[in-house]
């Protein structure tokens, strides 16, 4: 009677046991799973309402600087829509997009190709893509920025809700926020310096203000902007009259250029005239041309840290 109590105890305590080692598995994995965004439901307040997002693992990406965001938070999209620039990559990000399915650009996305691919969540923004967005969250959730702006972490803390990687998101824009600061104490002797920025596009030129792309991250440095382009708002176009306008102490050009030559041609044109080569800031060897995808078309995270490592080129020669 005694042995078979002492094998009942035996067996209770390793049933015991095992229930226990799998009720740790199961909270493991429920822990795992919740640091993933992947085990509950949650909502997302955007643009056009609020969504409901049950899991996050295969994403589709319809902005340039949605796919930066969803890259430096770890999550490599199923789709995207192209680059501006590149074929179909800007070469910033085309290492991290091998396999990705391309599905459409900014402002005509592929609903098809979308549907095919079977996403959990598609990223997307109102001002682009605002008709397609009741046909899209019949796919899957789907979550829109506002509108595509010179401040890109507006939209960039959206998208870290969106899936469910807030956490990931402030660490991000933390270490982004730390190098600013680091800068202006770096170059706190340089402030006062007038930077220009001008770009060159097919048949046209403009002259980028404050709330673009570059102009936001030039701000939050604390760099002086020259006469009218020290304005809050996006960028004005202009004719070659308005060269002289275009002077600084510094001076950041880039080209859209699409592969057709004619932007190309424009940037050749307007440099070749005598009102910008009577510039100061062109005579004393200070205009220089950068990249049009990192400091203006790609407009994400990624793009906003290679253009902080310019502005060290340039101002701390790093």
């Amino acid at each position: 009677m005694k042995k078979i109590t002492y094998k009942w105890l035996a067996f209770a305590a390793v049933l015991t046991l095992m229930l226990a080692l799998a009720a740790c598995g199961g909270k493991d994995k429920e822990q795992e799973e919740k640091s993933e965004g992947s085990s509950a439901s949650y909502k997302v307040e955007h643009a056009m309402g609020t969504t409901e997002v049950k899991k996050n693992k295969r994403v589709v990406v319809l902005t340039n600087e949605g796919t930066e965001a969803v890259l430096a938070l770890g999550v490599k999209p199923v789709g995207a829509v192209k680059s501006w620039l590149g074929d179909p990559w800007y070469d910033h990000i085309k290492d991290d997009m091998k396999d990705v399915e391309v599905v459409g650009d900014e402002s005509t996305v592929n609903v098809e190709k979308i549907a095919a691919l079977k996403p959990d969540l598609i990223i997307g923004n109102k001002q682009r893509q605002e008709k397609q967005y009741d046909e899209l969250n019949k796919i899957a959730p789907t979550v829109f920025s506002e509108e595509l702006r010179g401040d890109w972490k507006i939209n960039f803390e959206l998208y870290a809700k969106a899936l469910d990687k807030e956490e990931k998101g402030k660490e991000v824009l933390a270490a982004f926020d730390k190098r600013i600061e680091d800068m202006k104490k770096e170059a706190a002797d340089q402030l006062k310096t007038e930077v220009s920025v001008v770009r060159f596009l097919p048949g046209t030129s403009r002259i980028y203000h404050k709330d673009s792309f570059s102009g936001v991250i030039l701000d939050q440095i604390g760099f002086a902007r020259p006469g009218d382009q020290n304005k809050d708002d996006f960028m004005e176009e202009v004719t070659q009259e308005r060269i002289p306008d275009m002077n600084g102490d510094i001076l950041f050009y880039f080209t859209y250029e699409e592969g057709d030559g004619k932007a190309t041609d424009t940037e050749k044109e307007w440099t070749s005239n005598p009102l910008w080569k009577n510039l100061e800031v062109v005579k004393a060897d200070k205009a220089y041309k950068v990249s049009d995808a990192i400091w203006n078309t790609a407009g994400g995270v990624k793009a906003a840290n290679l253009m902080l490592d310019d502005l060290e080129k340039y101002f701390l020669e790093k």
